[in-house]
């Protein structure tokens, strides 16, 4: 069965010239010399290791496109007529809006409560996280949902201030908690990051202590990420000091000759590999207990689509350490900054992990071990994912991590506001009106909440708050469809494999075995 298309792709902006390319090299089954070879591999053959990653770097995200054997969409929502949990089984009350997606994470005492059991993507140091941050952290500020400060924002901060190399101000890191809390009411919360260069900066503890954050989440193994970008670099001293730290920079400032013909912006930082987190047992209970010491109430750990071994090490070393969130990040996702071809092929997809993950959180369970609360990545946009998510995971998976999708409100909304002012709305978009108050529809909703301050929210934001809000009224549609009042109650028996082979992978029931036991009970008596 064909899975994925190699040599061609809209995130590296390549293209077959045939359109019966080789099913195994993606190379045209007749590649002409006179060619200007717009595949992958033409390319490369002139713009080179540019080509591994997703483009334009720092302006786009980008999802892997590759078809799995089983995903989500091969598990359907089972209804009921009958019943109801967590509301009083009476027709006037068991109403959908009526249904709680309300809940609480943290295994601690210091948790953390959600409106809605979703939380964004680490948004860390590329431009397009930068430059959308503050529709992206008021919108989840007011959605009540958790927004995640990704990695290395400290480290390429221009105006960050150093000292023994511990990070003394960052400016960039300030503006991102300040637009979090100045919005922020009882739910949701701000995390930060971590990678091996923000642990060797401090920029956790930096955080905690001056700029008032509770949440630090540790990043396991770094993987080969693009997290410069190619910028220009405008002070020789800049671009050595990027090198000393690890960049690649061209051409390179230690050349005398090219020092002496420096000009302003001809250096480029054109990549970066992040560093490899080796992981051992020791190295992160300390780490877990420096970051509480320091301060920190609340302490997560993020890991991906590692082989299944590795997933045992996270859910066993994040249980012995009793942290309060263990994310796992599945393949299939998206990304601002990895290598495209190891987006569509590294890794164990996220269907498949969540259900290794459920394996193992039960045998740590059935031993009396604590399981923190899951949360599960990779690949989700809409409600329907969330609950299948949740549903699959029940009772270990508390939410979902949801990276693009959550991003996307925050550019719409941001450019709707520039359109209006340019008179440039298309008239998908203008046949509502050509007004933030006529165009999103929750308007009046927030101005009820809000009164003036209205004015002073962000439309990325109003936009992301539309979004969390149609989220909110999916997910209650289908728990009330379900006779699930509270996200709570949510369980492995709300979900039916429509294949065998989904079933073999995920432990839920075929469609034609499932509640056929109680079918028959009820037919035959």
């Amino acid at each position: 069965m064909y899975k994925g298309q190699p040599n061609a792709s809209s995130a590296t902006g390549t293209k077959n010239r045939v359109q019966d390319p080789a099913p195994s090299s993606g190379i045209c089954a007749v590649c002409l010399d006179g060619c200007p070879g717009p595949c992958e591999v033409g390319k490369s053959s002139y713009r080179g290791r540019e080509v591994l990653y997703p483009m334009p770097f720092g302006k786009i995200t980008a999802g892997a496109t590759k078809k799995y054997p089983i995903d989500y969409s091969h598990l359907n929502i089972q209804g009921t007529c009958v019943g109801a949990v967590g509301v009083e089984a009476d027709s006037d009350k068991a109403l959908f809006p009526n249904v709680s997606t309300e809940v609480e994470l943290g295994g601690n005492k210091n948790k953390v409560k959600l409106n809605l059991p979703v939380f964004t993507g680490a948004l860390g140091s590329t431009d397009i996280a930068k430059d959308n941050w503050e529709g992206l952290a008021v919108g989840a500020a007011i959605s009540g949902i958790m927004v995640v400060i990704g990695e290395n924002v400290v480290g390429m901060d221009p105006n960050a201030e150093f000292k023994n190399g511990r990070v003394l101000k960052s400016p960039e890191l300030e503006k991102r908690v300040k637009c979090f809390k100045e919005w922020h009411n009882a739910y949701g919360e701000i995390i930060l990051q971590q990678n091996v260069e923000d642990t060797r900066l401090g920029s956790a503890e930096y955080a905690v202590e001056k700029l008032g954050v509770n949440c630090i989440e540790l990043k396991w193994g770094q993987g080969a990420k693009n997290i410069g970008g190619e910028v220009k670099l405008k002070t020789l001293e800049r671009a050595l000091e990027l090198k000393k730290r690890g960049y690649i920079v061209l051409p390179d400032p230690e050349d005398p000759t090219v020092q002496k013909g420096f000009k302003e912006g001809e250096f480029k930082e054109f990549e970066r590999h992040s560093r490899l987190g080796m992981v051992e047992y020791d190295g992160f209970m300390k780490a877990v207990k420096h970051y509480r010491n320091a301060g920190a109430k609340f302490v997560s750990l993020k890991t991906g689509a590692y082989r299944i071994s590795d997933l045992a090490r996270a859910i066993k070393f994040s249980s012995d350490a009793e942290i309060d969130l263990l994310t796992i990040d599945g393949a299939g996702g998206g990304t601002g900054m990895s290598p495209w071809r190891m987006m569509m092929e590294w890794g164990i997809p996220t269907i498949y992990l969540q259900a290794l993950a459920y394996k193992f959180a039960s045998q740590l369970k059935a031993k009396g071990k604590y399981v923190p609360d899951l949360a599960i990545a990779g690949g989700f946009s809409l409600e329907d994912h969330i609950f299948k998510a949740l549903a699959l995971g029940a009772p270990f998976f508390k939410a979902v991590c949801m990276g693009r999708s959550l991003m996307i409100p925050a550019f719409v909304g941001k450019n709707i506001q520039r359109w209006i002012k340019e008179d440039k709305l298309s008239p998908e978009i203008k046949k509502y009106g050509d007004t933030v108050e006529k165009i999103f529809i929750t308007t009046e909703t927030l101005k009820a909440k809000y009164g003036k301050d209205f004015k002073k929210l962000p439309t990325g934001a109003i936009a992301m708050y539309t979004f969390a809000d149609r989220l909110k009224l999916g997910l209650q549609q289908f728990m009330a469809g379900a006779r699930k009042f509270s996200v709570k109650y949510i369980d492995r028996n709300d979900i039916v494999s429509l294949t065998k082979e989904c079933s073999d992978v995920t432990g839920i029931p075929y469609v034609m075995e499932s509640d056929m036991k109680e079918a028959e009970r009820i037919l035959l008596g």
